[in-house]
Formats: structure tokens, C-alpha cells, sequence
């Protein structure tokens, strides 16, 4: 079976949790920088990474990598490189995506058609003496990544990105990022049978994330990826990578994790989610003030993604509602709470000081995670 390097792209602040996702895959890390993980792999990697990888964006595959500081040099070095091992005749080649970041090459639109000049030129030399190339099958989509004018040429093997699980048709205003609500989900210490709580659930992705987690279920197995038609991998190795994921699902346990939201609309989308991503009977939403929220359960974990921007009017609105969000989390005192907000003062507004911060990206909003860790329960308590 070939060897192969990919990079998997995921939110600055992420690469972490990814790596050890990575890591329990059994693959070997190369390289870790600012949204970006790199480790090598073999073809049944390129199925097992687009299947279970939670926190990736993408997965590429990497071709070369190269430093260019002029459009000839970019030409190539990149034409040097036999594509024909890659994108085999009649395969379609678009680069999608450049982009270039403190380089002398900046142009991403001029970045891409020298580069596609060049693959076209490469193929040639494999397929044809003179003509045209055809592109009439499946799709080889390229990336082009210039940093410090160093080149990374890669093939996307996912197709759309992976934060797409097949489970969210419908979405409330400014919903988290699947990808995001799962790299939110590895650090927050909640294990099936213990209580999980978000009091402001809008389309119930942070809950879908975690109960796909609970079970082991593999966020990739209700899509399809564009490497799945590549003639250059074995068909079989896609049906035995989604035969072992199925076969890990661990359906049999039993627990429930709670909803609460204000909007019946929001929690409607979120039943509906829910049921396609095959997680309904674990998830238990209800129309619910997070500010009447109450528990007789002694430990816990409230996990939210709390209204800001686009989900509330203005900012003294936001202001209030963190400052009585403050009052009633507080009051469970045992309990664990995680907040994500791109509010700047939240900490002022909610009365306490967070146990940790981490800084994530929701897109290209930057957001803090507010950690306000509780004492561990005793053995056999909830």
C-alpha cells in the first residue's frame, strides 16, 4: 500500500486537538503549525481521516513543496512534478484555492492559472505529445498554499469541508461550526452517563457533537468525499473504512443529555438535526429559559455557545443576560461550565474570573472558550 503525506487544514486554536485525533488514528505527525497538521499516512488513511476526523476541516493530499519567489519558479517547480501519479487521464484538475500569506507571490488569481499552465504542461508529457488534455471524470480539486514564499501543492480528498456532516439542513442565526463544537467537545472531560447541559442549545450542534462522541460515532459516515470516485484508490478501501466505522459505533449505551432553548423554532431544527445525524434518542430538547435553569444533580457540565452579534440586539442586552447567566450557573456550585463568545468582557459581565481561556476561531471570528472548572465527583457519582 503507498505512503503518503496529508495535511489536514482545521481553525487556528484547534491544531491540538486535532493532532491527537490524528495520533489516535495511529498516524505519525510531521508537522504542526497555525491551522494546519501535518502527518503521514497510507490510502487507508485518506478514508479513515475523511470518516473520523471531527475537528479537520479538510484532508489534502500533499504533492510538493517548494520555494518561489518569481511566476517562473512557481511554473517550474511545479511542472517538474509528475501529476501523472496523482490525476490519472481524463481526470479534471481545477485549482481551487490559493493562498499566499508575507510572500513575494501574491497574486492568488495569477497563482492559480500559472500553476494550472504548468500541471497541464506535466500531464502532457504523460499523455500526449501535443493537444489538448482532457477533463471529463472525476474531479483532483489543487490547492496552492504560499507562506513566506514557501509552496505547498496539494489535492483536496474531501470535497466539501468536513465541518459538512450531512446532519444540519437548517440552522439558526450565527450557528458553531460543527468542526469547532467537536474541538470544543475534546476539552470539555464529559463522559456518557454524567450530565451535559446546554441551557442555550439554538440548532443543538455543541449536543449532536458531543453525543456522535459519546457513542463513537464517525462524523463522516452520513456524506460522501470526493476521493471516493478517485480511480487511483481501491473502491474497497473506502467500503472496509466505513465497515469499521460502523462496526465501532457503540449503540449500546444508554444516557441522555439535555437542550434548553427559548426559540421552539430553533428547537424544532434541532430535532430535526438531531434525527438525521442518528443521535434523537440521546438528546432530549426542551423549550427552556436558560435563566430558570435549575438541577438536582450535584456535578455537572453546561456547555453553550451563548447568544452575541447577529443572535442579539444590542450590547447592553448582552451585558444583562451574561451578568444573570452569571448569577444562575454559579448557584450550581459543583458543576463545570464552558462559554464560548466572542464578547471581549465577558468575564467582567459574568462575575467570575474563568479557571482557563483558550482562544478559537469560529470562522474568522475570534472567540475565547471560558473554562470555570468544578471539583471532580467521587467515583460512581454523576
Amino acid at each position: 500500500m503507498k505512503n503518503y503525506t496529508l495535511v489536514a487544514p482545521c481553525f487556528f486554536g484547534v491544531e491540538k486537538m486535532l493532532g491527537r485525533e490524528i495520533q489516535n488514528l495511529g498516524y505519525e505527525i510531521i508537522k504542526t503549525e497555525d491551522g494546519r497538521v501535518t502527518y503521514s499516512t497510507d490510502e487507508y488513511g485518506i478514508a479513515k481521516s475523511n470518516l473520523y476526523l471531527r475537528c479537520a476541516e479538510r484532508v489534502h493530499l500533499k504533492i510538493a513543496e517548494f520555494e518561489a519567489r518569481t511566476f517562473d519558479e512557481l511554473f517550474e517547480n511545479t511542472k517538474k512534478i509528475n501529476w501523472a501519479q496523482y490525476i490519472p487521464f481524463g481526470g479534471e484538475f481545477p485549482v481551487s484555492k490559493a493562498s499566499s500569506i508575507k510572500s513575494k507571490l501574491f497574486s492568488t488569481s495569477d497563482i492559480q492559472s500559472i500553476v494550472k499552465k504548468a500541471v497541464v504542461e506535466s500531464l502532457k508529457k504523460s499523455y500526449l505529445e501535443t493537444g489538448m488534455i482532457k477533463e471529463d471524470k472525476e474531479k483532483y480539486p489543487i490547492y496552492v498554499f504560499i507562506h513566506k514564499d514557501k509552496v505547498t501543492l496539494t489535492i483536496d480528498t474531501s470535497g466539501d469541508a468536513l465541518h459538512k456532516r450531512g446532519y444540519r439542513e437548517k440552522a439558526n442565526k450565527a450557528p458553531i461550526r460543527e468542526t469547532l463544537a467537536a474541538a470544543i467537545m475534546y476539552l470539555v472531560p464529559w463522559t456518557p452517563g454524567r450530565t451535559l447541559i446546554d441551557p442555550m442549545c439554538g440548532s443543538g450542534t455543541l449536543l449532536i457533537e458531543a453525543a456522535m462522541k459519546g457513542l463513537n460515532m464517525a462524523p463522516g459516515l452520513n456524506r460522501n468525499f470526493i476521493s471516493e470516485k478517485w480511480r487511483t484508490i481501491d473502491k474497497q478501501i473506502w467500503w472496509d473504512a466505513r465497515r469499521e466505522a460502523y462496526d465501532q459505533i457503540n449503540d449500546d449505551l444508554e444516557f441522555k443529555i439535555y437542550g434548553y432553548d427559548i426559540d421552539e423554532e430553533a428547537l424544532e431544527i434541532a430535532r430535526e438535526n438531531a434525527e438525521i445525524a442518528g443521535v434523537e434518542d440521546y438528546i432530549i430538547f426542551e423549550h427552556k429559559n436558560a435563566l430558570d435553569l435549575t438541577s438536582d444533580e450535584e456535578y455537572g457540565f453546561i456547555v453553550t455557545n451563548p447568544p452575541y452579534g447577529e443572535r442579539l440586539e444590542d450590547t447592553e442586552t448582552v451585558k444583562m443576560l451574561y451578568k444573570q447567566l452569571g448569577y444562575v450557573l454559579r448557584k450550581l456550585k459543583k458543576w463545570s461550565y464552558y462559554l464560548i463568545t466572542s464578547y471581549e468582557d465577558f468575564e467582567n459581565e459574568f462575575g467570575e474570573e474563568a479557571t482557563r481561556r483558550r482562544k478559537l476561531y469560529n470562522g474568522m471570528l475570534k472567540s475565547n472558550l471560558y473554562q470555570y472548572i468544578g471539583p471532580r465527583p467521587p467515583k460512581n457519582n454523576k
